[in-house]
């Protein structure tokens, strides 16, 4: 890797121990109430954001030594240089999980708030909390699908680890059926009926319900974002859409889908909450997250097409791919890369309606008494205590852990040795001691 300030890894250390902190204030809070509640079990949404913790945790376990014990030595120059595939392989163990802290409060929302808002109920909170605890189970030993192309760890393991990252898309196939459900009983509920009529009933602009419009958005996105993933999971065509524009693609439709969509809804929620202030120009607002929808579809499908046929990312292809003037010139990609660009463009159009939708709505006059609450669905079924227990499953990771990694690292302690092979920049490969 390249190497940064010592300050830089200082500073990222930092931060990490400080959510250490958060979570271990969230941990004695939860205790707390566990031994006050013995019989009782607790909010699916608790649930939620323990199983966000407990992935972040285990997850900067393995980053905190590479920082510690390698990085921040390496850059005060108290060591040469570091066994590179080491660190790599544990900022991986790292570097999938990561996306799951931002992704599970997502999940939440859509669980513990989507429902009420389209006018029904959750079709299953059993299920809602298994989901949580699978991910706790099958995020984090899936980090070597990150290193597919790595030549010191054998191709068992690259396999286990593309088999365990299939896994992960368990919860998420659960959740689509859990909240397309929990949607059309709300729909029908509204009086909806036939195979697509509750459809229509769903409060889709609804300018009292706006949150529902940020999170539907979002959930409309990342269905798309969750099949391009399982590609991205596959051994075999991982290797060809890797370096593509693909994966810009892909996280477009995911990270800056669902997520994206339900932060900025949640995140105008509080202030109008928490300042006792009405939306300013709520019918525009209701807009914005459709207009963003639709541009992050042309962005993605004006990345993913020509992502497919080869087309870098990470690179200025204006240059090369879609200069006339070059012999790299791909006629073929303009149409799909003005396309993107005109995504692009609505997505920002989309931004700056969301601001200046915020900001009116902050610095305006306070209309009524400030109270936060949160919409809050209740469930179908009775869950009673089924799977509320985080015991059970934090054993099956630690198993799944060791068995993913164990090897993993083994395989890595056989291959690299002796430190770094002497190169000269002109040649593409290491040259004898």
């Amino acid at each position: 890797p390249l190497k940064a300030h010592p300050l830089f890894y200082i500073g990222a250390t930092l931060i990490v121990v400080g959510t250490w902190a958060s979570f271990l204030s969230y941990i004695i809070v939860y205790l707390k109430w566990k031994k006050q509640n013995p019989d009782k079990s607790a909010p699916l949404a608790v649930i939620g954001v323990m199983a966000t913790f407990i992935i972040w945790f285990v997850a900067t376990l393995p980053l905190a030594y590479a920082v510690l014990f390698m990085l921040i030595p390496w850059s005060l120059g108290i060591v040469k240089e570091i066994n590179i595939m080491v660190e790599r392989t544990l900022f991986w163990f790292f570097g999938h999980p990561l996306v799951y802290f931002w992704l599970l409060p997502s999940y939440i929302m859509l669980y513990v708030m989507l429902p009420k808002l389209a006018g029904g109920k959750l079709f299953s909170e059993k299920f809602g909390r298994l989901v949580f605890m699978l991910f706790i189970v099958f995020s984090i030993p899936v980090g070597v699908h990150h290193q597919y192309s790595e030549p010191a760890i054998k191709t068992s393991m690259k396999f286990l680890h593309a088999v365990l990252t299939f896994a992960v898309a368990i919860p998420s196939f659960m959740t689509a059926f859990n909240v397309a459900a929990s949607l059309e009983y709300a729909g029908r509920s509204n009086g909806g009926n036939g195979i697509f009529g509750w459809w229509k009933k769903l409060p889709y602009f609804d300018a009292n319900k706006y949150l529902f419009a940020y999170l539907f958005g979002g959930l409309m996105l990342f269905f798309i974002g969750g099949i391009t993933g399982i590609v991205n999971a596959s051994y075999n065509l991982n290797s060809v859409v890797h370096n593509t524009a693909w994966i810009p693609g892909h996280f477009h439709t995911t990270v800056g889908g669902l997520v994206f969509l339900s932060f900025l809804g949640m995140s105008l929620y509080i202030v109008e909450k928490l300042s006792g202030k009405n939306i300013r120009f709520q019918k525009l607002n209701i807009l914005i997250p459709y207009l963003w929808f639709v541009g992050v579809i042309m962005l993605s499908l004006g990345m993913s097409i020509p992502g497919i046929q080869g087309m870098p990312r990470r690179t200025n292809i204006g240059l090369t791919y879609l200069n006339p003037q070059s012999e790299f010139f791909r006629p073929d990609w303009v149409f799909w890369s003005y396309l993107s660009i005109l995504g692009g463009s609505i997505m920002f159009l989309s931004m700056i309606f969301y601001f200046i939708i915020f900001f009116s709505t902050l610095l305006s006059r306070r209309s009524e008494q400030e109270f936060l609450y949160f919409p809050t669905s209740l469930a179908l079924d009775n869950p009673g205590k089924s799977f509320s227990s985080f015991k059970p499953w934090l054993a099956i990771l630690l198993v799944l852990i060791l068995v993913a990694y164990i090897p993993t690292f083994y395989d890595i302690s056989k291959a690299t040795f002796g430190g770094s092979l002497p190169y000269v920049p002109e040649l593409p490969l290491p040259v004898s001691k």
